[in-house]
């Protein structure tokens, strides 16, 4: 039985039933019945409830993202999402070809590897569907064909880029962090050292800074993981002031920009400021075994390391003596 209350201007739903207690509060007493109603018929597992794709991806962002690292980013794909003719469909009579007009439609606007981090978000969202919501007897989206995925980058960076890109920061008398100009050329610089992701540096914390690594709580994968320092990145942190808050103080928006600006004002072309993660793996791959390097970099399948070590057979005999 569900019972139904006003805090200001919001409405609270509570629902009791074989001993199971849930509630949600919603900005009308309208959304607060139809939400009571739903969810009692999916404790009773009865038929299943005539919800809509929208209505899936609107209580997804409102329960579930907000738990994931990526929930901005998620949230904002699934809004476009409502956006499709798709949302106007029933999630009880969801079929994969109505999925896979949907990823041919989006395939039109932005690229397969796009696409493809979308379908994962679907994936989930339809999962969650139907073993908490009970929304959906099977995920609708197991039938239908990812895009291919596109080749990796294998831009390198040569040592002038980097000398013109020093300069360009404003970093060629030696290193200063005055201005954010600066300090994203500090953290470009950075990068190159660590091998670090760009969320990693600017999320860095003066807290986590020790006198030979750093601390990152949480990664991309949800593990922690103790980044080592070489003396070059050392000195780079010397050069940032402050010993509370954000190390390289800058913002992901801000940086993009700024490296971008920088970048064409130097003329070089096809660089992004996450190719210096896979330069920054390249060199350290001349340095560290390829354990020491999953290590340092975080990952899990040592397969995907491989590439750094490509040796060619004259250079393995040379070792051999």
């Amino acid at each position: 039985m569900a019972s139904y209350r006003k805090r200001g201007k919001i409405w609270r739903a509570e629902l009791y039933r074989d001993g199971q207690r849930e509630s949600a509060s919603f900005p009308t007493k309208a959304e607060a019945v139809a939400w009571a109603t739903q969810r009692e018929q999916e404790l009773i597992g009865g038929q299943l409830p005539e919800s809509t794709v929208k209505q899936a991806l609107r209580r997804y962002a409102r329960e579930v993202s907000p738990t994931h690292k990526g929930e901005q980013w998620e949230i904002a794909r699934l809004g476009l999402m409502e956006r499709d003719p798709i949302a106007l469909l029933r999630m009880d009579r969801l079929k994969a070809s109505d999925l896979a007009a949907w990823r041919d439609r989006r395939l039109k606007a932005v690229s397969g590897a796009s696409v493809a981090r979308e379908m994962n978000l679907l994936k989930s969202l339809f999962e969650v569907a139907r073993k908490e919501w009970g929304w959906l007897r099977t995920n609708p989206l197991v039938d239908v064909k990812r895009p291919a995925s596109p080749p990796s980058r294998k831009r390198r960076i040569t040592e002038d880029e980097i000398r013109r890109l020093t300069a360009g920061f404003g970093l060629s008398e030696g290193d200063a962090a005055d201005t954010a100009t600066q300090r994203t050329g500090l953290a470009f610089l950075f990068a190159l050292e660590t091998a670090m992701r760009a969320g990693e540096i600017l999320g860095l914390q003066w807290r986590d800074v020790r006198p030979k690594f750093v601390i990152l709580p949480k990664t991309k994968n949800g593990d922690s993981r103790e980044v080592p320092l070489s003396k070059r990145a050392r000195a780079i942190l010397d050069a940032l002031p402050g010993d509370i808050g954000p190390v390289f103080n800058v913002e992901s928006q801000v940086r993009d920009a700024l490296f971008r600006k920088v970048r064409d004002r130097c003329q070089i072309a096809d660089l992004h400021f996450h190719d210096s993660r896979a330069e920054a793996i390249w060199r350290l791959s001349k340095k560290l075994d390829v354990m020491e390097l999953a290590r340092m970099i975080g990952h899990r399948d040592l397969r995907s390391l491989m590439i750094y070590y490509a040796t060619s057979a004259d250079e393995l005999a040379d070792q051999l003596g």
